[in-house]
């Protein structure tokens, strides 16, 4: 690859690109509603849900200083992923927490970048993000759905037209930050029910003595401030 071409590709990622249509934007968010309110549809669709979710407790983890064993992800849409290191402390603290909160935090990261126009950086990190997490995946499953969210946005980001791109990546953000709300509500539900009793709120309280309702509330407040916020960027409000 020469010296231009890779010019190329830098300014291709990393320039500002013209922002979609009002109307673009509000049908993708429309689109991805329709992929978390119907439980059929968010029986699948929560797969992506679980991919962020588990990516959150891995990176963090690593962020941390702890050492990443690896990643599972099941077709039920559950998820595992293992760490060593302190169970105590602030880093598994931030590890356990990071799993609620990262679907919403990458939606309004992903939120920011799409309101500065940069559709294709977003492209190309959640690519760059999808094959780094392929790495620690430890089951058949979670390869194939790793593989197929990262085969998908590599192949938007190569060869389809700029708005194209833009629809995608703007129906991925509304999906992420739509359907962030929507676990802890489930989660909240189980619990309820008394299901759920080994949950992320539940290991935060025994690691922070607060109890998993009040971690459940702030898992409540993250995910729908982050909507909001988020929403506003999407939106150019």
């Amino acid at each position: 690859m020469d010296t231009h071409h890779i010019t190329d590709v830098w300014d291709r990622v990393f320039s500002a690109q013209p922002g979609p249509s009002l109307w673009l934007v509000i049908a993708t968010g429309v689109l991805a509603l329709g992929a978390v309110i119907p439980r059929t549809a968010w029986r699948l669709s929560r797969n992506a849900v679980t991919i962020a979710h588990e990516g959150g407790h891995g990176l963090v983890a690593l962020l941390t200083g702890r050492r990443l064993d690896g990643i599972r992800l099941h077709s039920d849409t559950s998820g595992l992923t293992v760490s060593r290191g302190k169970p105590h402390g602030v880093g598994m603290i931030l590890t356990a927490a990071a799993g609620y909160l990262a679907p919403s935090l990458l939606g309004l990261a992903g939120a920011a970048l799409l309101g500065a126009g940069h559709t294709t950086a977003l492209l190309w990190g959640a690519t760059a993000l999808l094959l780094a997490m392929l790495v620690m995946i430890r089951n058949a499953y979670g390869v194939l759905t790793v593989v197929l969210a990262g085969g998908t946005f590599l192949l938007v980001s190569w060869l389809t037209a700029p708005e194209v791109q833009a629809g995608f990546a703007y129906a991925v953000v509304w999906f992420l930050l739509l359907g962030g709300v929507r676990p802890p509500f489930e989660l909240q539900g189980k619990r309820r029910r008394g299901g759920a009793v080994d949950s992320d709120p539940d290991q935060l309280a025994r690691l922070t003595h607060v109890p998993a309702a009040v971690w459940l509330g702030f898992f409540h407040v993250v995910t729908l401030c982050s909507l909001m916020g988020g929403g506003r960027w999407l939106l150019g409000v």
